[in-house]
């Protein structure tokens, strides 16, 4: 399979980037950092006014339907201005908003609410999935949706609900019959954050201090804790099928783990250090030249296209309605581990400079390198866990059995 682009893609990537020139401002790039901060909603004047301009061009949504706000598009094109956009922090991608998982199993009413509003950003949300005494191990979790009537009422806690003090609304993970096994009395629910009875607290990250430079990967300075008393939500509020909340969440997080954002998290870090070695010399030392340094860049750059190819995979399987079951589960351990290895080559080549974090006199890019070492390790826990994506490439992939 050729995974090249066609004369028109490659004219659409000069298009966007045209565009990233002109419309990304610096008071953009300010608005740009609180956000990164993940101290507040960071979407100012000007960042509003850029997302407007994006979504005029049609760059927002561009997989959706035409009736849910979207531009009925494929799957390249957005991969293609999703990834320009990134390379410079700024999000046009709908991965990790819940969207895919409610355009599979949701409502007419739910999509003709939410997915407009999450392509025109009026609508985010928060994902409460990861529990205190549940981990990687999801399916444990122990908040509790009883249903009373017309509503469900929902009490527990949910841990590293990041954007939680930001976001609308909640996309919950929740048990609704705690006599089913584990994997099969799951439900999740849609609701405002505005809800009474949830109270948001502040986890703050290693990144926090000294804050972590624009473009580190995990570089949030904040996660949160967020607790649930008494919370009354309407029963529309449920995702698909009550109990049936397990499937619908691997389907959505399978479904968000394709695109150029989840790519680049992975990736980026190949392409700084290929920049950083060909630009600097240090008293006469140049590391492009150095063979150990240029041996173990081209490996790492092997990797980064396995990276690239196993995502074109995956995106071509969506786009052709294919069977898409142990990719996704494929790609995220692949690509997270290979992130750690370039962070932790990339620490060897650079020395003990290259350690210093963020304010240093001394720090090498603003300390970005360092602090991309500190968050690395998370990639392999985010969105599942590498052990857990291994179990189900031998499951679903290779037909092996539990035991």
């Amino acid at each position: 399979m050729d995974f090249g682009y066609t004369p028109e893609q490659q004219a659409l990537r000069r298009e966007v980037r045209a565009f990233i020139a002109e419309h990304v401002t610096e008071d953009v790039l300010a608005e740009r950092g609180s956000s990164e901060s993940n101290t507040g909603r960071g979407e100012g004047g000007a960042m509003k006014r850029l997302y407007e301009k994006v979504y005029e061009r049609g760059w927002l949504g561009i997989t959706y339907p035409k009736e849910y706000g979207g531009q009925g598009g494929d799957r390249m094109t957005q991969y293609i201005v999703e990834e320009e956009f990134t390379r410079v922090d700024i999000p046009v991608g709908m991965g990790g908003s819940g969207a895919p998982a409610i355009m599979a199993a949701g409502t007419e009413e739910q999509k003709q609410y939410y997915i407009p509003g999450l392509i025109k950003r009026e609508i985010s949300f928060a994902l409460g999935f990861t529990e205190p005494h549940a981990g990687a191990d999801l399916a444990s979790l122990q908040c509790r949706a009883v249903r009373d009537g017309d509503e469900y009422v929902i009490n527990g806690q949910k841990m590293y609900t990041s954007s939680a003090h930001m976001a609308t609304h909640i996309y919950l993970m929740a048990r609704t019959n705690p006599n089913l096994p584990k994997h099969r009395g799951i439900s999740i629910f849609l609701f405002p954050m505005d809800t009474p009875g949830i109270t948001v607290r502040p986890l703050w990250t290693m990144q926090n201090d000294p804050t972590a430079p624009i473009g580190t990967t995990y570089g949030h300075q904040r996660t949160n804790e967020t607790f649930f008393e008494d919370v009354r939500i309407p029963a529309a509020s449920l995702l698909g099928k009550e109990n049936g909340g397990w499937r619908v969440g691997a389907m959505g997080l399978n479904l968000d783990r394709v695109g150029a954002s989840r790519y680049l998290i992975s990736v980026r870090r190949d392409e700084d250090i290929v920049n950083f070695v060909k630009l600097n010399s240090f008293d006469g030392y140049a590391p492009a030249k150095d063979p150990a340094i240029r041996d173990k860049i081209a490996e790492l750059w092997i990797e980064a296209q396995v990276c690239r190819l196993m995502t074109m995979r995956s995106m071509s399987i969506v786009e052709h309605g294919g069977n898409f079951t142990y990719e996704g589960s494929a790609e995220k351990t692949w690509a997270p581990e290979h992130g750690v290895r370039t962070t932790e080559a990339i620490a060897q080549m650079l020395g003990p400079y290259g350690q210093l974090l963020n304010g240093s006199p001394h720090a090498v890019e603003s300390g970005i390198f360092a602090h991309n070492l500190q968050g690395a390790f998370q990639s392999g826990i985010n969105h599942g866990s590498t052990q857990v994506m291994r179990d189900q490439i031998c499951r679903r992939g290779l037909d092996m059995p539990r035991k």
